[in-house]
């Protein structure tokens, strides 16, 4: 019973501790789209950190994955991938 207490709370503490970091981060990042910084890094990686925890976060990393592959292959002047599902 102690065990599970522990467990429950530990895991609600990670979940905490890795959405208030993942959260300030990205809030970085969406602040260095108007000031100087790398923000197409800054943002990712905060979503990275919130994948941990989140799936709405592994989603919209995975969008931003498929996007910015999509731009590079448009660069490199290949031809386009069909949309992953």
């Amino acid at each position: 019973m102690v065990r599970e207490t522990l467990r429950y709370t530990y895991r609600t503490a990670r979940r905490i501790a890795v959405g208030v970091i993942g959260a300030s981060v990205v809030a970085v990042g969406v602040a260095m789209i108007v000031l100087p910084g790398p923000a197409f890094i800054v943002i990712p990686a905060g979503l990275a950190i919130l994948s941990l925890e989140f799936a709405f976060a592994r989603r919209w990393l995975r969008a931003i994955r498929e996007q910015s592959q999509g731009a590079m292959d448009r660069l490199r002047g290949l031809p386009a991938k069909p949309a992953s599902k």
